[in-house]
């Protein structure tokens, strides 16, 4: 007998759809961004020649106007990338892309002067979309240090006719490619993890000369080519008070360890114009990463509120670092100070179920107290307290309300704890964009 075929009717056949050439589009993207961190450099301060630079705070456009706030957070419109077990909340459909850069001008002062500098930089690219239920997927990039500073002072030796120039500069910096996953294998609890390459050159150069031709003068060159992994950890659990209330707490954990890079130093002695001796030296497995520990809880009310802290730890004072000792260039501990850093922060949204532009707007504020990591001249360096203040503005599409442009003024200064030392005050204004549109479709054959 033979068997009939009865056919399916073609209004219920579904053809599950992912945007391939979006993806290609992100890769493309995120090459674009690998030249960008290349040529940008969100430094001018003198303080980015000790350790890797100036650290960045791995905020993105969402949370930049809380100062950071960040290892209680998830809600599924946002990355959250200091936290990757937030990536379990990513909605089925969402495709996430977020990008920002900044702008900023700094205020140097000493006892005796004072000067201005401006910059940009871009701040990083990140994506995430969801690829089952309770498991979510991000990839980006991000920048872990920067370092750019130009140093020059004249001084009397001797006598007053001559006259010692020490001038000092450095650029570069690290940044951290990375793919991570956030999985929530319960209703309340979800677990993530980021797995990065870090990568950058760090250079700092420095010369005395003197004001007579027949005076000596010396050359210095620092120069190392970083290139190691990166892991960061995390746990979200959400506990609800009641119908309005909830409270999320966070933990997270970055592995430290020992970077297989190599640091050169090399040192030139000029007289009559003329190279008389030099020493070139290298030290090997140079650098480590330091141990890094989080946690954070926030409350929200409802969708309309979060309020929330920070606390984090990092492990400086057991990392190593290169040193010239006089005779040899040598790895060794002791150049560093355990860092901490505590951070509180609110964002209020009037009403996501609203009708009108204006309920969809997302205001923001937080401060931020860092103490610093690295020593100058054997004491503590300077402290940082941060200021922030944002907004967030849809961009209101048939489709989509997801989509926000994410704005956030920033006031940092960081304070000497020695006299005499060089006192930072800088105004920075960051721009970020979320776009969050439909990735995964579902198309029906008519």
């Amino acid at each position: 007998m033979k068997q009939r075929i009865i056919p399916i009717p073609k209004h219920l056949i579904t053809i599950p759809m992912i945007r391939y050439s979006k993806l290609v589009s992100l890769l493309c993207a995120l090459l674009f961004a690998s030249a960008l961190f290349a040529q940008s450099n969100g430094s001018n301060s003198p303080y980015s020649r000790y350790g890797f630079g100036m650290l960045n705070d791995g905020a993105g456009g969402f949370n930049k106007g809380m100062a950071g706030l960040s290892y209680g957070m998830r809600n599924g419109r946002d990355i959250n990338t200091s936290n990757p077990a937030s990536y379990s909340a990513i909605d089925s459909l969402s495709f996430i892309f977020d990008t920002g850069f900044s702008i900023q001008n700094g205020n140097f002062k000493n006892e005796t002067a004072g000067t201005n500098a401006r910059n940009t930089s871009f701040d990083y690219l990140t994506a995430g979309f969801r690829l089952a239920p309770g498991l979510g997927m991000s990839l980006g990039m991000l920048p872990y240090s920067s370092i750019g500073y130009s140093i020059k002072h004249n001084q009397a030796v001797s006598n007053e006719n001559l006259i010692q120039t020490e001038t000092y500069s450095g650029n570069g910096g690290l940044h951290e490619v990375y793919i991570g996953l956030g999985w929530a294998p319960v209703k309340r609890l979800s677990a993530g993890f980021n797995i990065g390459y870090l990568w950058g050159n760090l250079e700092h150069k420095g010369s005395i000369a003197f004001n007579e031709a027949g005076a000596n003068s010396s050359l210095l060159l620092y120069e190392s080519d970083v290139r190691t992994y990166k892991a960061d950890f995390g746990l979200q659990y959400v506990q609800p008070l009641n119908k309005d209330n909830s409270l999320t707490l966070g933990l997270t954990y970055g592995l430290g360890h020992n970077i297989k890079s190599k640091a050169h130093y090399y040192r030139q002695t000029i007289a009559n114009n003329k190279v008389s001796a030099g020493d070139s030296l290298t030290c090997s497995d140079a650098y480590q990463l330091p141990h890094t520990f989080g946690a954070g809880l926030v409350w929200q009310h409802k969708d309309n509120l979060r309020v929330g802290a920070d606390y984090s730890y990092q492990k400086w004072a057991d990392v190593k670092a290169p040193v010239f000792d006089g005779t040899d260039y040598v790895s060794r501990t002791g150049l560093f100070t355990d860092r901490h850093k505590l951070t509180v922060g609110a964002e209020y949204i009037p009403d996501l179920n609203g009708t009108k532009w204006r309920h969809y707007i997302r205001y923001r504020a937080g401060f931020s107290y860092t103490s610093p990591y690295t020593l100058v001249d054997g004491r503590d360096g300077p402290r940082n307290y941060s200021v922030s203040l944002g907004v967030g503005l849809p961009i209101i599409n048939f489709l989509n309300k997801g989509s926000v442009v994410n704005i956030s003024a920033q006031y940092e200064r960081v304070e000497p704890q020695m006299a005499g030392m060089i006192t930072e005050n800088y105004f920075r204004l960051c721009i970020g964009l979320t776009f969050n549109e439909q990735w995964f479709m579902k198309w029906k054959v008519n």
